[in-house]
């Protein structure tokens, strides 16, 4: 171990080498961390530790200093405090290319530090584990967080490394450059570890503002870890990358790809969309997706039938689409699938027959997420706009058969509110303006997306006709995600052959939409809920 006198031999006026003579390590996650402490040995290189790291690093045979020996101090406090020292933080934080910290270093006996390998205290997997709160509080880590910030502020003279993926890149920099880190290298590790620490501490702020039931704090830090780069964003020009969040949803963030080709930016919000819907539904369901709204969606007892239906709806627009289904995958349905061009099929569980029968199609991609996103799971959803974040909570509304309310004279029959409540929750997953026919547990036509609600009852009734032909509507239910503001989209579900409507209700002209329901024979009922979607 060098001596205090050492400490004015690190004066280094060119900082884009430096030499690497002493490493702190203190990790959580082991991976590779006897390879890389081997290594630098290997290098000459000191090495220091804390609790757990050293033991590992001395039962691997390699010789390693306890931090308590450096700063004459013990842990303390059950651990909570061992690294929180001026010998560690000043040897961290000490500028080599000031005369003057360095004097000062050489003053109260600090030594440098040139690198520090350190990752956090698994609080997230804490978490996620159902850890009880205690739990939870015990696995913030306070000093790792000190140091990594302390490093990555100095690494003009101090390279940090909090990301076992990093641990090559810095052992073949040593190589390269005869035992020194280079400037480029150390402010790329530098970067990572900032946005190591802050994901970190988004996760604990997010999960205390869980805590005390505020979904909306007053400053909010969202994070994510990059998955992957994808190959371009929504068009060729825009440039991408997917993030995984710590929110433990099944889906396709949560998904294990079994086939097909890289998922696009546009493959995952479909994909993401079709099974948010699909889930909405507690028998074998279908949802078929194309630009992140339904052009068809069916229950069935079986989930081959369920499919045909879905299809049935709209098979022009299910080309190439995105398949959600909410049971596993059986072989029935997949054998109908592999007739169709379809860029993605998402399935809770895939069995073995369903996916022999998908693996011809070599560009299909095949998702298993091992589960189903809760419809009715508290959460947030976040957008960006210029300058600024809209948080909101996330859209868990449900109505059930007993919290309707019939406006009209004439109340609906028992299958007719079933098939309500059905296209409502299709509804709920179209953009607006939404209108839904359905009948026997199956959309019939989807009109999304128009500024006018009355167009969007046209083009879903337009969309029946093409599929089932001139009478198809006859029958069958209309949902809306918000209120009718005048009659006229009512009529035009009744000009369709609608026989009942679901909406929300509470426009300044709901008097003249139900005397229009009235006058045409309708059964209509309330929500009292709305469903809006951008």
């Amino acid at each position: 171990m060098s001596s205090a006198a050492d400490v004015s031999d690190t004066f280094t006026p060119d900082l884009d080498a430096i030499p690497l003579r002493r490493a702190l390590l203190s990790v959580s996650d082991k991976h590779g961390l006897i390879d890389l402490a081997r290594a630098l040995h290997e290098e000459g290189v000191e090495l220091i530790s804390t609790g757990g790291t050293a033991k590992a690093i001395a039962e691997a045979g390699l010789p390693v200093v306890e931090v308590a020996q450096i700063t004459g101090f013990p842990e303390i406090l059950d651990g909570r405090v061992k690294t929180l020292h001026p010998l560690v933080h000043g040897g961290l934080l000490g500028k080599r290319s000031d005369p003057a910290h360095v004097e000062q270093m050489t003053a109260h006996g600090i030594q440098p530090i040139d690198l520090l390998v350190v990752n956090l205290y698994p609080f997230r997997e804490t978490v996620a584990g159902g850890g009880d709160f205690q739990s939870c509080i015990e696995n913030i880590d306070i000093g790792g967080p000190a140091m990594i910030r302390a490093a990555a502020k100095n690494h003009a003279g101090v390279a940090v490394l909090t990301d076992p993926a990093d641990y090559p890149a810095v052992l073949a920099e040593l190589k390269q450059k005869q035992g020194r880190t280079g400037a480029a290298l150390r402010r790329r590790l530098a970067a990572t570890a900032f946005a190591h620490t802050a994901g970190y501490d988004a996760a604990v702020s997010g999960w205390f503002a869980q805590q005390l039931g505020d979904p909306l704090p007053k400053e909010i830090a969202l994070a994510g870890n990059r998955a992957e780069t994808l190959r371009y964003g929504e068009n060729p020009h825009q440039e991408a990358a997917f993030y995984r969040t710590a929110t433990p949803r099944p889906g396709v963030a949560s998904a294990q790809q079994l086939q097909g080709k890289q998922l696009s930016y546009n493959n995952i919000n479909d994909t993401d969309a079709a099974f948010e819907l699909v889930a909405e539904f507690e028998r074998p369901a279908v949802a078929i997706i194309k630009h992140a709204n339904p052009c068809g969606v069916a229950e069935g007892e079986k989930l081959s039938d369920a499919y045909e239906q879905a299809l049935a709806c709209d098979p022009v627009s299910a080309f190439g689409g995105i398949i959600a289904v909410n049971r596993p995958l059986d072989a029935a349905t997949a054998e109908r699938i592999a007739a169709l061009f379809a860029e993605v099929v998402i399935a809770p569980e895939v069995e073995a027959e369903a996916r022999d029968l998908l693996a011809g199609k070599k560009n299909l991609r095949l998702l298993v997420t091992g589960g189903l996103p809760d419809p009715t799971e508290a959460g947030i959803t976040a957008k960006t706009v210029s300058g600024g974040l809209l948080v909101q909570s996330r859209d868990a509304g449900r109505v059930a058969a007993e919290q309707l309310k019939v406006v009209t004279k004439r109340q609906p029959t028992k299958a007719e509110t079933a098939d309500l409540l059905f296209a409502f929750r299709v509804a709920k997953h179209v953009k607006s303006n939404a209108i839904v026919y359905a009948r026997a547990g199956a959309t019939l036509g989807i009109g999304a997306g128009q500024m006018s609600r009355v167009d969007s009852a046209r083009i879903a009734a337009i969309k029946a006709e093409q599929a089932f032909g001139a009478e198809a509507a006859k029958g069958c239910v209309v949902a809306s995600d918000a209120f009718f503001p005048f009659a006229d989209g009512l009529l035009a579900a009744v000009e369709a052959g609608a026989t009942a409507v679901i909406q929300p209700g509470g426009s300044v002209r709901d008097g003249e939409v139900i005397a229009a329901a009235d006058d045409a024979g309708l059964a209509m009922v309330f929500t009292g809920l709305r469903h809006f979607r951008h």
